[in-house]
């Protein structure tokens, strides 16, 4: 059954720190034993109220339990670690405190040595995953590869070799197991996470697994067809170019995008086409160009 230790001392999740306390106070001094002699329902009452507190008076625990909920809480502290350093002498004062504690929760450890009902014993928590940031060059993101890393942990910096898949993407991350924190509970030691940026391509940009590449073609060929070089990440390859073609137009590449990778077909290449305008002309071109203006072209 799960347990609201906010809902048991009457309070929200937001609660400070004094309000926290002061409800306990006055929950603590109506249902403590001292003046309910004989009534167990005041008694578990009174336990259920002083666990709240243990829990929610310990900035850690607090935030374990915000963090995990009842369950996962439960999975990590026994009822004798909740009470294993609380503090009720500054509520209860001299003979309300600790006396009580060791009658009510079996006086094991201090406070509270009987195991809550259901409760299992932890199983080692794998330690804390490191997060770093790795960038790399776009061809080498498109084509995969390996890539020395130098990891700094713990003052020191170790050199750790990387693979890098086809196809990656900014954004994805790469695990290196066994690189992150260690286990407070015997587990297994924490990975190192490389969150991945890919740098940009001075030729190609890229959309999943296509690849756009930039052609510039005169107003000429253009207009009576012709021939270009386009650059492809196997090098370089002639296309036609139709007359008539308009600028912005695309002609595709099949499978000279994105190299196949994993379950991802190898994607395309288009090379889309611009009007290569000269910045300067001489006085021939400028005469024929005047020519053809008037012609209506």
């Amino acid at each position: 059954m799960a347990t609201d230790y906010y809902a048991t001392l009457g309070v929200d999740k937001s609660a400070s720190e004094s309000e926290i306390k002061k409800a306990y106070r006055k929950l603590a001094v109506k249902y403590h034993p001292d003046k309910n002699a004989g009534d167990k329902k005041a008694e578990e009452r009174f336990k259920e109220i002083s666990e709240a507190y243990a829990v929610l008076s310990d900035t850690e625990k607090k935030q374990q339990y915000d963090q995990f909920g009842d369950s996962g809480f439960h999975q990590r502290y026994s009822q004798e670690d909740i009470f294993r350093g609380a503090d009720f002498g500054d509520i209860f004062g001299g003979g309300m405190g600790d006396d009580i504690f060791s009658q009510l929760f079996g006086g094991m450890g201090g406070r509270g040595g009987q195991r809550r009902p259901g409760y299992h014993r932890p199983q080692p928590m794998k330690g804390q995953d490191y997060v770093m940031r790795l960038t790399i060059p776009f061809r080498q993101a498109v084509n995969g590869g390996e890539r020395m890393v130098n990891y700094q942990h713990n003052g020191q910096t170790e050199k750790i070799q990387v693979r890098i898949p086809a196809g990656i993407e900014s954004g994805q991350k790469l695990r290196v197991s066994g690189k992150g924190g260690p286990s407070q509970t015997g587990g297994k030691t924490g990975d190192l996470l490389l969150e991945v940026t890919v740098d940009n391509d001075p030729i190609f940009t890229r959309d999943n697994n296509n690849l756009m590449v930039q052609v510039l073609v005169p107003f000429t060929g253009l207009c009576l067809g012709t021939s270009a070089t386009v650059t492809t990440l196997d090098g370089e390859k002639r296309i036609k170019i139709p007359a008539g073609t308009k600028n912005g137009s695309k002609i595709r590449l099949k499978g000279h995008g994105v190299p196949k990778h994993g379950k991802h077909a190898a994607g395309d290449l288009f090379a889309q086409i611009s009007v290569d305008i000269p910045k300067e002309l001489n006085d021939e071109q400028r005469q024929l160009l005047a020519q053809l203006k008037e012609l209506g072209l």
